[in-house]
């Protein structure tokens, strides 16, 4: 299914005026208070992100998985999903691919498709979580920290596979996330198993093309639960570090212990260089994978506070690889990744209201209240109209949810696919 432009049109014209009234007096009040709210929203239009192949279709849990009607079967159609997103969101323009679930047969037309959607391709993602069809070896007791050389081999090997797969495609990262660690105390040697993972890292980095990225991902449990062996972003760190210039650590907002300070490690990732991605979901109890900013939406704003700080004041951190990581278990998942983008997009909007200045010189002077009041003036802020005007600018939806619902975006796949398909790789 394709949303054609004209459609998108129609939609919103019946709801342009009320847009205009909100988005006229929120801009006054805005440039009133000193703001560029021209280049917020250009910004806003800017901003892209990535979508996995694998979160086009239902999730699921160790329990069960309820299958959603009308589910991508094949690459193609999944790419055609983040097509219907960015058609209606306009900031979703990227696709971020999970090796060997979703390998294109055939390249060139994948390109062409992904290019006819306006899609780019993000980086790309390894698995050596799970065993593969016809391996020669088993990642039960770890892939890349494994005590078994050949385990180890056939890991690296894997990697490097996958940075082909993405060169073909025009991505320039590879994210490497490890289910490596163990389940009981005595079962691993903790030093072996990091130095293993060091050096099959670095036989990995030799691998990639020079304008290509390293991205280590990191989580403190699960599926191993007394330990992980990248568990936190201090190892992530080391071993990217150990690596070369060129890898960077990747930060998955539900890869923490509850009531993490997330804020504070992408802020001092950004300072010394090191951040180099960034996944976004959210969640109440552990890597719940919920819908972006469904929990903790002051927790979101005060990370994009720490982000876009970092991006106007840390030159030697490099451009971010944004991704949404996310399950749909129990929502449609388009409508539930047109939500997660949308609270993205607020964060960040919310953010770029802050005066940075006056900030700082509120904890120069250690105004504790007035810090406060500085953070929470912007976070009150319904930005919502300054969203709804970056879509409008590139042809977006001013309101992609019911946009989505209005254009019978699900009924339509059903009819196309069927209601028993499911997504590739779950």
């Amino acid at each position: 299914m394709k949303i054609q432009q004209e459609q998108v049109f129609e939609n919103n014209k019946k709801n342009l005026k009320n847009h205009e009234e909100s988005y006229d007096f929120l801009a006054n009040k805005l440039s009133k208070d000193g703001h560029d709210v021209s280049k917020i929203v250009s910004e806003l239009s800017d901003f892209q992100v990535a979508i996995p192949s694998w979160a086009l279709g239902a999730g699921g849990t160790r329990f069960g998985r309820f299958s959603f009607y009308g589910e991508p079967s094949s690459l193609e159609q999944k790419i055609d999903d983040i097509g219907v997103l960015h058609s209606l969101t306009q900031t979703a323009g990227a696709v971020s691919l999970h090796i060997p679930w979703d390998i294109p047969s055939d390249y060139a037309a994948i390109k062409e498709k992904a290019d006819a959607l306006n899609i780019k391709f993000d980086a790309v993602n390894s698995n050596t979580f799970q065993d593969q069809k016809d391996a020669a070896e088993s990642y039960k007791y770890g892939s890349l920290s494994n005590t078994s050389k050949a385990v180890r081999e056939q890991a690296i090997q894997h990697n490097l596979d996958v940075i082909k797969i993405g060169d073909k495609l025009g991505s320039k990262a590879l994210t490497v996330w490890l289910a490596d660690g163990s389940c009981f105390p005595g079962q691993n040697n903790f030093q072996t198993a990091f130095q293993n993972t060091q050096d099959s890292l670095i036989d990995i980095y030799k691998g990639l093309p020079d304008d290509w990225k390293l991205l280590v991902e990191y989580k403190p449990y699960e599926p191993n639960f007394y330990s992980t062996v990248i568990q936190d972003w201090g190892a992530s760190l080391m071993l990217a570090n150990g690596c070369g210039d060129k890898a960077y650590t990747l930060v998955d907002l539900g890869h923490h212990l509850p009531n993490s300070n997330i804020e504070q490690i992408v802020s001092i990732l950004q300072l010394k260089g090191k951040l180099g991605g960034f996944h976004f979901n959210d969640s109440k109890y552990g890597d719940d994978d919920l819908t972006v900013g469904s929990i903790k939406p002051y927790a979101l704003f005060l990370i994009f506070n720490e982000l876009v700080y970092g991006m106007q004041n840390n030159p030697q951190n490099p451009d971010l690889a944004w991704m949404i990581d996310a399950s749909h278990n129990v929502k449609d998942p388009l409508e539930d990744l047109i939500q997660s983008l949308e609270a993205i997009q607020e964060a960040y909007a919310k953010a770029m209201l802050i005066d940075q200045n006056a900030l700082k010189a509120a904890q120069i002077d250690n105004d504790v209240v007035k810090c406060q009041e500085i953070l929470q003036g912007a976070y009150r802020t319904d930005v919502r109209p300054l969203l709804e005007k970056a879509r409008l600018n590139t042809g977006g939806a001013l309101s992609p949810i019911n946009a989505y619902r209005e254009l019978n975006v699900r009924g339509s796949l059903i009819s196309e696919r069927g209601k028993h398909t499911v997504a590739t790789g779950l």
